[in-house]
């Protein structure tokens, strides 16, 4: 088989940027990027993308139309592409057996079917979504019993490391690309066909090909363990607050150690995104159907660490403002879960601002990528009685300086580029005083908003002077 032509079912932050990146460095090869949701095709194919990263639109724009292509049209596509790429979304079940852990796997199986029913050749399907480990056995079960006389599907895995934000980056030059398949003559052929795609502008060590379970696991093994680094040193910022230390030169002298390393250890509000928190519960839910419930145990304080560190950090809000928040104006910048992005999945500003929210706080919400109506529905913000009162408290501006006008307070849950340069002056002349600024992601010079007269709450370092025991006290308490 020579790979002429590759089929991607997902045009999510998953499918679209990573066909983008096959087609500009495979210009031979034939993409297109399929989905069911028309308005998200139509955005694809438009100058306003449904996503952002940088760097995207320039080789969207690049590959469009030559090689690149988006489509409603899954029937013609499916039926003609030799390798289909599986980019659907893999959500955490919200019903049944494994509820608020395992995966749920609609969206997978629907796409299988599709396949199965679809093909007219031979094909290679990749797992690209995160899936449970033995998902790819599921596939090969659901297309093995659709599958037509004289048609064969081989199933592998070859799960996504992309940061948003970095996405295109991580893409042209990954750490490593790693491919699982049958460890059969006919799995390894197909594992060798994936790697000549890849090979086109990756050097041969960094590709990786193991067997399918052990790529499955990979995924949510490196997941975890990132997760597990921020959790660790957030647990960390927590004791800082109230010793005195500060958990940069903590970090820097923790980092230094090579057995350890300096990355992942930036202590915020905590971490957020489409990958760890579902990943880790699903690692939770696959050690529990294991019979291992210290290993499910383990896994799961990470996720109660993430969660602490949020409310701890809304509760130090409502304490540094004199233990009320009740109908005053404070102004959340940014909205994403981290910068360079639009996405919101399991933002930590969403559990931040529900907590203030149900104080009686008035939000003023700023964030440059982040649509008005994204924020409303995260924030579940209805048209029905029970909502009202929240919605009133809701406002989403287009300016910094909107958002800080006669606000009580500055709260950074997103380390956008562009609060580095804001006019903080400017700010604490429009604020009313005492003005305070929490930064959720160490990102602000205190030394500098401290000189203007703000004062200043950052993670991970002691700023104010409240009662050891109060806030110990505060902190542990849960919902």
């Amino acid at each position: 088989m020579v790979i002429e032509k590759i089929c991607c079912v997902g045009a999510g932050y998953v499918g679209g940027p990573t066909c983008t990146v096959i087609a500009n460095k495979c210009p031979d090869i034939r993409v297109c990027v399929v989905d069911s949701n028309t308005d998200r095709i139509a955005k694809w194919n438009s100058d306003e993308l449904p996503i952002y990263e940088p760097k995207l639109d320039d080789i969207v724009r690049e590959c469009r139309g030559r090689n690149l292509f988006f489509s409603n049209n899954l029937k013609e596509e499916i039926e003609k592409a030799d390798i289909i790429f599986i980019s659907v979304n893999t959500p955490t079940k919200t019903f049944g057996f494994g509820k608020g852990k395992a995966a749920d796997l609609q969206n997978l199986e629907n796409v299988a079917r599709l396949i199965a029913n679809y093909s007219t050749k031979s094909k290679i399907v990749v797992e690209k979504s995160t899936v449970p480990v033995r998902a790819a056995e599921s596939l090969n079960r659901i297309l093995k019993a659709n599958t037509k006389p004289g048609i064969r599907f081989d199933v592998l895995s070859n799960p996504e490391f992309l940061a948003e934000g970095t996405a295109i980056a991580d893409l042209l030059n990954p750490d490593r690309i790693l491919i699982g398949g049958e460890e059969t003559p006919e799995g390894r052929r197909a594992i060798q066909l994936l790697c000549s795609v890849y090979s086109k502008w990756i050097p041969e060590e960094k590709i990786i090909t193991t067997n399918t379970w052990s790529s499955e696991l990979s995924k949510l093994a490196a997941n975890a363990f990132l997760a597990q680094r921020i959790s660790s040193i957030n647990a960390i910022s927590a004791i800082c607050e109230v010793t005195g230390a500060d958990v940069s030169e903590v970090a820097h002298a923790v980092g230094s150690d090579t057995r350890i390393g300096s990355k992942n250890l930036m202590a915020g509000v905590g971490f957020g995104g489409s990958c760890f928190q579902k990943d880790i519960l699903n690692l939770v839910y696959l050690s529990e159907c294991l019979n291992l419930p210290e290993v499910a145990a383990y896994w799961s304080q990470i996720i109660e660490m993430n969660d602490f560190q949020k409310r701890r950090f809304a509760l130090r809000i409502i304490e540094c403002l004199f233990n009320t928040v009740t109908n005053k104006k404070i102004a959340i910048l940014g909205f994403a879960f981290k910068s360079n992005t639009g996405d919101t999945r399991e933002s930590p500003a969403i559990l931040v601002c529900k907590y203030l929210l149900e104080e009686g706080a008035r939000l003023c919400i700023y964030d440059p990528k982040v649509p008005k109506q994204q924020i409303y529905s995260d924030l579940k913000v209805a048209d029905n009685a029970e909502n009202e009162k929240f919605k009133n408290l809701i406002e989403v501006v287009d300016n910094p300086y909107k958002a800080t006008d006669k606000a009580h307070a500055i709260v950074i849950c997103t380390s956008w580029d562009e609060f580095l340069k804001l006019d903080y002056n400017k700010m604490y002349d429009q604020m009313l005083k005492p003005a305070f600024v929490f930064d959720g992601r160490k990102m602000v010079n205190i030394e500098e908003l401290q000189s203007i007269g703000f004062h200043v709450e950052t993670i991970g370092r002691k700023t104010s002077k409240q009662p050891f025991k109060t806030r110990i006290t505060r902190y542990i308490s849960s919902d």
